[in-house]
């Protein structure tokens, strides 16, 4: 596994450790009165919206990012690789000083309760809207391109990031199908140890990832 491998792996991993993307996805699935109907609904939203936009990056960004020189970068990706690292930082440093805000909890709880009670084409956009990978989709565009794929390959490439960063709600689908009670039990543990703990795992990918990022524009900048 290359560099720019491992950079799209870090990337999905923090994709799918989210602490906005996993609350919202525990919550969907534990406040509503049909679990499965709204989280696979919410599940489809989040999936195809992030598919879309991965096939259209295969046609319109395809190959771009991608250099002749192995482990050095085209000086603007160098450039746009130093910029994502030093916001992932940012981001981190307010993530860990930010403290708990019972009120911010209180809305995402809320604004699921109404989703939960939907119809199915609201579900889904607001799956769409609430659990598709946000920030980090700019950062597998451009993982994905400086592998130097095909069109192909490009949305096979996609295709992984799309799956990995929706993985837990995925997981949580297929253990309601196959033992609803249990999962439904598991699902509030998980919420709760949510709350207190996916902020600082997600910090540690994060850290990861931007030093990646960083690492590369450097030797991007200094080849």
């Amino acid at each position: 596994m290359g560099w720019i491998d491992t950079e799209l792996a870090l990337t999905a991993l923090a994709a799918m450790l989210s602490p906005t993307t996993l609350t919202f996805s525990v919550l969907v699935l534990v406040l509503g009165e049909r679990p499965f109907r709204t989280g696979l609904y919410f599940y489809l939203g989040a999936l195809g919206a992030t598919l879309g936009i991965g096939v259209v990056a295969a046609f319109v960004l395809g190959d771009v990012a991608a250099d002749k020189s192995p482990g050095t970068p085209k000086t603007w990706v160098a450039i746009l690789d130093l910029v994502l690292g030093a916001l992932l930082l940012v981001l981190v440093l307010r993530w860990l000083r930010r403290p708990e805000n019972p009120k911010r909890t209180a809305d995402a709880i809320a604004q699921m309760q109404k989703v939960s009670s939907s119809p199915a084409v609201a579900i889904i956009g607001a799956g769409a809207a609430l659990a598709n990978p946000g920030m980090f989709i700019p950062i597998a565009l451009k993982n994905i391109s400086e592998l130097d794929p095909t069109r192909a390959q490009y949305v096979v490439n996609w295709v992984f990031f799309a799956v990995v960063s929706l993985l837990p709600l995925l997981v949580a689908l297929v253990l309601l199908l196959v033992a609803r009670d249990w999962a439904e039990r598991l699902l509030g543990h998980v919420r709760s140890w949510l709350e207190r703990h996916a902020r600082t795992i997600a910090a540690v990918i994060l850290v990861a990832l931007a030093a990646s990022l960083v690492r590369n524009g450097i030797a991007g900048l200094t080849a």
